[in-house]
């Protein structure tokens, strides 16, 4: 898997649905709310495929963001070596994960035009990148001021997205069904359901979620 973490056998990932679905969502901030509660307006609270491809849209900015002022702090820092290569290291983790939420996308992008779903040119193309453009400057300006709050909005987020994934999931029981056939199984890996893919890109999100909480402690104790 991309992600580092251990492919998951058929098994393990209904354990996983499972332990995201009886586990509580985070106490999300004003600015998550205003973020989801926007997502409705615009897009209904019906989960669907066309939805989740704006999910992903927005997902990607904070890493973003992290890594864009993280190559900055570099330039002012590459004088002292060991201090230059913990940055740089962030960098590559913010790259990893942003690389993965862009796999997302794309093997999102490609289901909705096999499935030759129709979505509005405005809704589905200029208003996710407007809202990519206002959370990316969000997210920039926290990190600047308060590192530890840009980290927790993005575990909302993360922690949002596993939680919509997973109940996408239980709410289609035809996905258990239905073949994951793609022409991303080489760079993101070969599941034999629809169900089994969907339930991957959940626990991605958690993880992200999990390594933007760790973030959160090692940003209040420095």
């Amino acid at each position: 898997m991309k992600m580092g973490d251990e492919a998951k056998t058929n098994t393990d990932l209904r354990q996983e649905q499972e332990k995201t679905l009886t586990s509580p969502r985070r106490r999300y901030s004003l600015l998550a709310q205003l973020l989801f509660v926007s997502l409705n307006l615009f897009y209904g609270r019906k989960k669907s495929l066309s939805k989740f491809k704006v999910l992903e849209v927005i997902a990607r900015v904070p890493y973003q963001a992290w890594e864009h002022v993280a190559y900055i702090a570099m330039t002012h820092t590459y004088k002292w070596p060991d201090f230059a290569r913990r940055i740089f290291e962030f960098v590559k983790e913010a790259r990893h994960q942003q690389d993965n939420e862009q796999w997302h996308l794309l093997i999102l992008e490609e289901m909705t035009a096999k499935k030759h779903l129709k979505e509005n040119f405005f809704l589905y193309r200029l208003m996710p990148q407007a809202m990519a453009f206002f959370y990316y400057h969000v997210s920039w300006l926290l990190y600047v001021m308060k590192p530890a709050s840009s980290y927790a909005l993005n575990a909302d987020f993360e922690d949002h997205a596993e939680h919509e994934y997973m109940e996408f999931v239980r709410e289609h029981p035809e996905f258990e069904r239905e073949p994951f056939e793609s022409d991303f199984e080489g760079d993101y890996g070969e599941f034999e359901s629809l169900a089994d893919l969907f339930r991957r890109i959940a626990l991605d999100e958690r993880l992200h979620k999990e390594e933007s909480e760790t973030r959160i402690q090692h940003a209040r104790f420095h």
